[in-house]
């Protein structure tokens, strides 16, 4: 498991990496149809869906689960994997599905203990997917935030070590940990980019959630990307929680149900790391209604065969938004010459395996 790799980031993607096949680089598609049909001049698409567990959750999640298990047996992480000692600490997280399952699958590889909390609206067909990775599921009424407060309750209280993927704390080592395995992504994408000899793209828009993943790849990005290298993060209007925090310098809470079809975007209350993060690179935010969330979905089969979800298909959505959108284009820097790049974050629950 040890990697002699010069790169923080390489050593992260050989550890886990050793942990299965399936952590092998996803591919990075480039859809020329859809850059035809949107007026730009290149749409590049990473397809994590074809990580392991099928979205890039699994690279933080188990990667930040693992080091955690390491920290509290004083070992080093392939010393634990290699020994699985008894009477391992609980791994605890709050998830809607996917980081979730990568918490439970870090568990799971070091013969450790996992209990999941899920808020209510998770469909039962998700949370079976975890218990099959050995983890025990605890229901919570409410939301996505309200389980996120339970799972933090419940370590607090003494019931494990909390692996979460959203904190008030700017220097929570963990949270910190689960966007250093995201930034694997963004370490292919530069390899896959200048390998291919495309045009190295002048902006993200990438999904944004709690942020962790955009943080990861504007982190990952910096200095690469062509001008105006410009990183959006796309938010469903009913569930818009980072933009007001990029406002703020701080994580607002957003009440409501926050219900949208992409449900691993249902998130009201966004991670001061990735806030930070994403205020130094100078991020933008932008919300797209759940007409065009479905849409981008249906936009991706018709032009290049690709299935995701809304949640999936958001980057797509808030490009395909904003390059409609006048005051947008004109904000963003956006014509025919740009080279877009987004992130298609998960496969289809029902094409898991």
């Amino acid at each position: 498991m040890n990697s002699t790799s010069s790169s923080p980031v390489n050593e992260i993607a050989a550890e886990l990496g050793g942990l299965d096949p399936a952590y092998a680089p996803t591919p990075l598609l480039n859809l020329p149809a859809l850059a035809e049909r949107l007026g730009v001049a290149q749409v590049l698409a990473k397809d994590e869906g074809r990580r392991m567990l099928g979205s890039f959750k699994s690279l933080g999640g188990t990667y930040a689960g693992l080091r955690a298990l390491a920290r509290a047996s004083r070992m080093q992480v392939a010393d634990l994997l290699a020994a699985r000692p008894k009477g391992q600490p609980t791994l605890v997280c709050a998830s809607d599905g996917n980081h979730g399952l990568a918490v439970a699958a870090a568990a799971r590889f070091a013969g450790a203990p996992a209990r999941v909390f899920l808020h209510e609206g998770v469909p039962n067909a998700r949370a079976r997917r975890i218990e099959n990775q050995g983890a025990a599921i605890v229901w919570v009424p409410g939301t996505y935030d309200n389980a996120v407060d339970a799972a933090a309750a419940a370590a607090c209280q003494g019931g494990g070590i909390l692996v979460a993927d959203t904190t008030d704390d700017p220097n929570d080592p963990i949270v910190c940990d689960v966007m250093a395995g995201y930034g694997v992504t963004a370490a292919e994408i530069r390899d896959q980019v200048d390998f291919a000899g495309h045009g190295r793209p002048t902006h993200v828009f990438i999904q944004a959630g709690v942020g962790g993943l955009a943080a990861a790849i504007a982190e990952g990005l910096s200095g690469w990307l062509a001008p105006p290298g410009c990183i959006v993060t796309v938010e469903p209007e009913t569930a818009a929680c980072l933009a007001p925090a990029l406002a703020a310098g701080r994580p607002i809470r957003v009440m409501g149900d926050l219900r949208t079809s992409a449900e691993m975007l249902s998130c009201g209350q966004a991670s001061a790391p990735a806030v930070a993060v994403l205020r130094r690179h100078g991020a933008r935010a932008i919300t797209v209604p759940e007409a065009e969330l479905v849409d981008a979905v249906r936009v991706l089969s018709a032009h290049d065969g690709l299935a995701t979800t809304p949640s999936g298909a958001a980057g797509l959505a808030g490009a395909m938004a904003a390059l409609a959108d006048p005051s947008h284009t004109s904000d963003l820097g956006l014509d025919r010459s740009s080279r877009i790049l987004v992130l298609l974050t998960e496969r289809a629950w029902e094409d898991r395996t």
